[in-house]
């Protein structure tokens, strides 16, 4: 039983769920582009204490129709004269060149190894500051659909917001009244991608740069893997080249970053990961700003090293129809993940963000069999013995 993801996504609007919309191509501020081109309680006390949102602050919701778009972003998005918390303006001015700089190499080599699709880029601003640009394949000769999401962020946020963004949410907006908004500061580079070959991994990465009021701030981010089967070659190639990484930076990181994967990316309600992990960090603040920001630098210019020659190995592997339905299955539980746990998505609903954005990362297609069980002894349940026992790599 196939489920179209319309009709999947239409049940849901009953329960405060959002469907996704493929962008308009040709619409006045899509381009293809050369890869050359560099609640409120009312059971709470009143509050008395803490630090209160200015009158001129920005909503706390963002408005699903506040992303003006443009032809061709600025030259930059970050700029000191903006709204938001006072904070480190030059942190927040590098961190987003460089995740420019890596949205433009990560989507060339992602477009070479294609060799047909090309990226379509859509650009926006807020008039409050901020704004954002997507560039998405889709229909492409090896993958289905590829983005990669820029984005900057300028507003105040509820605190349960604060709270999705952070796994310790409540320690960031201290000083602030029961029920205020916390101004802040986001900026971050997000993407995933599904190709159409079932022995072709699904890779998601995110790393981000944070700031709220009184000057709090903090890194996070991390890249994982998403198979359909389990490769350990493919496995021991992936990790270790974010052990590599992690190593350059701190001895402890790769351990650590991982584990903390494979507890991020559970599905709570399927006792099972959602792929087969890689690192994933957040509330990174603990050493000098420069030496987190060289550690996600790094990370991030190294998705292409880790990623591209698992799918140049697979991208001509014959499958058939059933391992074609398995891949679509596991689609499925992307989908869950996402919807329902993931921060990344959870955080841009509560603030207003842009929807195609947001929901970029959603597969084109997926499928839900009812109780399926994989076959005792069979790849398929290798698999996910693997998601429900997560094993170590390298």
């Amino acid at each position: 039983m196939k489920i179209s993801l319309v009709f999947f996504f239409s049940v849901l609007a009953s329960s405060d769920a959002f469907a996704t919309l493929t962008p308009r191509a040709g619409s006045a501020n899509s381009r293809l582009f050369s890869t050359t081109e560099e609640k409120k309680d009312t059971h709470a006390a009143p509050a008395e204490e803490g630090k209160k949102a200015g009158t001129d602050a920005p909503p706390v919701n963002l408005g699903w129709d506040t992303h003006k778009p443009v032809d061709e972003a600025p030259s930059t998005l970050v700029r000191d004269s903006d709204g938001g918390p006072d904070g480190n303006f030059p942190m927040r001015s590098k961190f987003e060149k460089m995740i420019r700089d890596a949205q433009i190499s990560i989507t060339k080599a992602i477009q070479e190894i294609d060799g047909e699709a090309k990226f379509q880029e859509d650009c926006w601003t807020r008039e409050n500051g901020g704004g954002g640009m997507s560039r998405v394949l889709t229909g492409g000769k090896v993958f289905e659909k590829a983005g990669v999401n820029l984005s900057v962020v300028y507003g105040s946020m509820p605190q349960e917001a604060l709270q999705a963004a952070t796994e310790r949410g409540v320690d960031r907006a201290k000083g602030m009244a029961p029920g205020e908004r916390v101004p802040f500061f986001a900026c971050g580079l997000s993407s995933v991608m599904h190709p159409k070959n079932p022995f072709c991994p699904t890779m998601h990465f995110n790393y981000r740069y944070f700031e709220t009021d009184g000057g709090v701030w903090w890194f996070g981010g991390g890249t994982d893997i998403t198979p359909s089967y389990v490769n350990e070659e493919d496995m021991k190639h992936f990790h270790g080249t974010y052990k590599e990484v992690c190593d350059r930076h701190d001895p402890n990181y790769y351990n650590e970053f991982k584990a903390w994967a494979d507890r991020y990316f559970l599905i709570k309600h399927r006792g099972e990961t959602r792929g087969l992990g890689g690192i994933f960090f957040d509330d990174q603040n603990d050493r000098d700003p420069e030496k987190l920001f060289e550690f996600a630098k790094d990370a991030v210019n190294s998705v292409v090293d880790a990623y591209g020659p698992i799918i140049e190995k697979h991208k001509d592997d014959e499958f058939t129809q059933k391992q074609k339905e398995w891949q679509l299955m596991r689609r499925g539980r992307y989908v869950e993940f996402n919807l329902v746990y993931d921060r990344g998505t959870v955080f841009g609903l509560k603030t207003g963000g842009r929807i195609e954005s947001i929901l970029m990362s959603l597969p084109e297609t997926a499928r839900w069999e009812y109780d399926h069980n994989p076959e005792e002894g069979s790849p398929e349940a290798d698999f996910i013995d693997a998601c429900k026992n997560p094993r170590e790599w390298v």
